[in-house]
């Protein structure tokens, strides 16, 4: 947005545009910042999949508990000024710019520059401080272990999501490498809290908690649901764990994969009452149904039926298509899909395919060099069941225009949070 062009020329021209793991820069830059990053307990939120509805889950609680929350996550869809909020707010953009230009003045000259996202990073931690903050949710960009957000001293609590395979150019190309990378954040005599969706990655979980003296909490095995119902208009279970019980818990965020989150962030909740006392039953109530998460299963319109959904890897795009079948069976959808050229654009598409088998309309993701081409996308969906031939579209309103003008019943744009972003700035929907 207009707003926010200033903070993204200032990013964009005092920082490295490579990702370069590793704490040495964003460590250095936040202490002569005075490490506002600790000035607040935090809850740190790492994962493949899942977090930011976890971190919304969480924030909206906190909130509604009477604290003052800060919920920093990543990418943003419209504007950086998403990827702080401040009791569910936006802060201004001119106060972002002060920010990250105080950030910019404690890189010393003939010093490696910040990335991108420790730059923006320092920005919001200093935002936070300055905003006076007392409980900071914070989700890592990328991995856990040399993520920038791996810096904080006053951790409420580690919150590991579900872990899947992606970003294997930075992580590693097995699963047990990338949960160790994200398993590293837990921290001595601190609460460890894992989804515990991949069984096999237990026994690893619990050995790092041990060696590290983190406490380990794990989902699937010490918390339950129960009496679970999944509607288009929000879900509702009963919630089960040692130290905390909830009968007819209702949330706002759909989708089946959502009652794994909410159980996820309620176990974390739980683990985190020393820390902030003030969570109550009700407060947990009201933050869990009032929490939403844009771009995720977002339903934008109901008639027509238009849903926009950010996932991207394989595992993201299973759970929202299982989601779409169960939640709108016997839909006839149209798909509009675009994907960034290092993504597992044929897996999706296979997935796509053989679970909704819809109309597909692909496209790229206008300005975004990362962007597969569309006679790649085409080229992977080449031997598949579709309704009818697939189309390729320049850009996404055209594809778009034409999902809704071919007699589709509902349309779903999703493969990447880029075109999601892209379509919200654009598109009348």
């Amino acid at each position: 947005m207009k707003d926010f062009d200033t903070l993204e020329n200032i990013l964009y021209s005092h920082s490295d545009n490579r990702i370069i793991p590793g704490l040495e820069r964003i460590s250095r830059l936040l202490e002569r910042l005075g490490n506002p990053q600790n000035s607040f307990r935090s809850v740190h939120i790492v994962g493949t999949n899942g977090k930011g509805s976890t971190g919304s889950f969480i924030s909206s609680v906190l909130n509604a508990s009477g604290y003052k929350t800060g919920f920093y996550s990543s990418p943003h869809l419209e504007s950086p000024g998403e990827r702080l909020l401040v009791d569910g707010h936006e802060l201004p953009p001119e106060e972002w710019v002060d920010a990250v230009n105080e950030a910019v003045k404690c890189t010393a000259p003939g010093e490696d520059l910040p990335s991108y996202f420790e730059l923006l990073t320092a920005g919001a931690f200093l935002l936070a401080r300055n905003s006076g903050i007392e409980a900071g949710v914070i989700e890592a960009g990328l991995g856990g272990k040399l993520d920038a957000t791996n810096t904080m001293d006053n951790t409420a609590c580690s919150v590991i999501a579900s872990v899947s395979i992606d970003h294997t150019e930075y992580l590693g190309p097995t699963l047990e490498g990338i949960a160790g990378e994200k398993f590293a954040v837990v921290r001595a005599g601190v609460p460890a809290c894992f989804s515990g969706v991949h069984a096999d990655l237990v026994g690893m979980f619990m050995d790092v908690c041990r060696e590290k003296g983190a406490i380990p909490f794990v989902v699937t095995e010490q918390a339950r649901t129960e009496n679970v119902h999944v509607t288009p208009e929000g879900n509702s279970f009963d919630f089960y764990a040692p130290s905390l019980e909830l009968k007819n818990l209702r949330t706002g965020l759909i989708g089946g994969y959502q009652v794994r989150n909410a159980a996820l962030s309620l176990s974390a909740l739980s683990l985190m009452r020393e820390s902030f006392p003030k969570i109550t039953e009700a407060s947990i109530r009201e933050g869990m149904l009032k929490a939403r998460w844009p771009g995720r299963l977002e339903v934008v319109s109901r008639e027509p039926l238009i849903i926009l959904d950010g996932g991207h890897n394989y595992d993201g795009v299973n759970k929202l298509c299982r989601s779409i079948r169960d939640l709108w069976p016997g839909r006839n959808f149209a798909v509009v899909y675009a994907a960034m050229r290092d993504k597992d654009y044929s897996g999706c598409l296979e997935l796509m395919s053989g679970i909704l088998r819809p109309s597909l309309y692909v496209t790229r993701v206008p300005g975004m060099s990362r962007s597969a081409e569309t006679e790649e996308l085409l080229h992977g969906a080449e031997g598949l069941t579709w309704r009818g031939k697939p189309q390729g579209f320049a850009s996404p309103d055209e594809a778009v225009s034409r999902a809704l003008n071919d007699g589709n019943d509902a349309v779903l744009i999703c493969g990447s949070l880029y075109l999601i972003g892209w379509v919200k700035r654009n598109c009348r929907l």
